[in-house]
């Protein structure tokens, strides 16, 4: 079995994105890592060769600053990566740039990738998601966070990133996908109040085009407010090994209530029904569970 991971980013060090530890996390899990690094404004590529695995291949690419609809900038990306997968391949690990995988679940992902290699139904796996917010010791825990998201496909070139990269399909239509026992860690909201603000709009930017008003209009431009969240839980497990010099690095203080909740009527209900039943009601799901 060949497994490829396959990535892209750009201005990582700007916006200090854990894209060391995120490639870092996938390296044992593949035989090779695409990594396709776009026009920086940084030291982006040096962070990447910094690695050192000969597991890595670099390409480049230019991104086209002009799809700024619904993030679809990202999705040509995404696909410009996984192009570059060998054709030897069984399957393509795609992990983003402020995304994880906790070593405890190494077995587990490559039981479930062995186990479904020759059976074509499975055109994808499936990861749970744990979004981590404002600090490494909260989680985001609202309906407002997705759940689940196929992040290990078939290597077949008629799948494509969908939307703005959070998922993918085949020819237009939703994959066929495995759960996998198995995490993702979400790191984008964590990281210094003045960075994650510059992220946010910058962000904005790829959704909604760079008119000045639109991007001055998400966040205040001198740091992000934490606080403004609808539901947070305390984190109580351990963090990916590659994360841990990146956490003791940490220069901002945050806590939160997580007994205050900003939800309306309907979301609080919905949020407590799923805390008791462990069933997210009326959840959106871009696959087809086999």
């Amino acid at each position: 079995m060949k497994v490829s991971g396959f990535t892209f980013v750009r201005n990582a060090v700007k916006y200090d994105y854990p894209v060391v530890a995120s490639i870092k996390s996938i390296l044992p899990l593949c035989d090779e890592v695409i990594v396709s690094v776009g026009n920086c404004e940084d030291g982006t590529l040096e962070l990447i060769q910094s690695i050192g695995s000969p597991k890595i291949k670099i390409f480049h690419s230019v991104w086209d600053d002009s799809l700024k609809e619904g993030g679809r900038i990202l999705a040509v990306e995404t696909d410009k990566a996984y192009a570059h997968v060998s054709a030897e391949s069984d399957w393509a690990f795609y992990i983003q740039a402020d995304e994880v995988v906790h070593e405890q679940d190494y077995d587990a992902i490559r039981t479930a990738m062995q186990q479904y290699r020759d059976d074509k139904r499975v055109e994808g796996l499936l990861f749970r998601y744990t979004h981590f917010f404002g600090s490494y010791d909260y989680i985001g825990d609202s309906r407002t966070w997705y759940q689940n998201e196929i992040r290990i496909i078939r290597n077949d070139k008629r799948i494509s990133s969908y939307r703005d990269a959070q998922g993918f399909r085949k020819e237009g239509q939703k994959l066929h996908v495995k759960p996998v026992n198995a995490r993702m860690y979400h790191y984008g909201w964590v990281k210094d109040p003045k960075v994650q603000a510059q992220k946010v709009n910058n962000s904005f930017q790829m959704y909604h085009g760079s008119n000045e008003t639109e991007v001055n209009g998400p966040v205040s431009a001198d740091a992000f407010d934490y606080g403004e969240v609808d539901s947070l839980a305390v984190f109580k497990g351990t963090h990916p090994g590659v994360m841990q010099e990146r956490i003791h690095q940490k220069n901002w203080q945050f806590s939160h209530d997580i007994s205050r909740k900003k939800m309306s009527f309907k979301d609080t209900v919905l949020y407590w029904v799923e805390k008791i039943t462990g069933k997210r009601l009326f959840d959106y799901r871009n696959y087809k569970l086999i």
